[in-house]
């Protein structure tokens, strides 16, 4: 299964500042990947706000890190492409 990446832009709730949260994994497809980044940071959001670490791995090989509770990341606007490997991290 090939590697894909998900770039979602994000923005501060208080702010003007915006940047990217970018997501890797396997999937079959796009759109595939576009779910199982969303389902990731679901995830991770629900652990977070229950006050509990989250994990550095998943079943599915998705997980979300870094998440900060005051930026909202904007999914309608997500782009989903093949990873590129760029100094042969895996």
């Amino acid at each position: 299964m090939p590697y894909f990446e998900v770039d979602v832009p994000t923005h501060h709730t208080s702010s003007d500042a915006h940047g990217s949260h970018v997501f890797t994994g396997r999937a079959a497809d796009a759109a595939q990947a576009l779910a199982a980044a969303h389902a990731a940071y679901d995830r991770a959001l629900l652990l977070t706000l229950a006050g509990r670490e989250i994990p550095s791995s998943s079943s599915d090989g998705w997980v979300a890190r870094g998440l900060r509770p005051d930026w909202v990341l904007d999914w309608h606007k997500a782009k989903t492409k093949a990873w590129v490997n760029p100094n042969s991290l895996i």
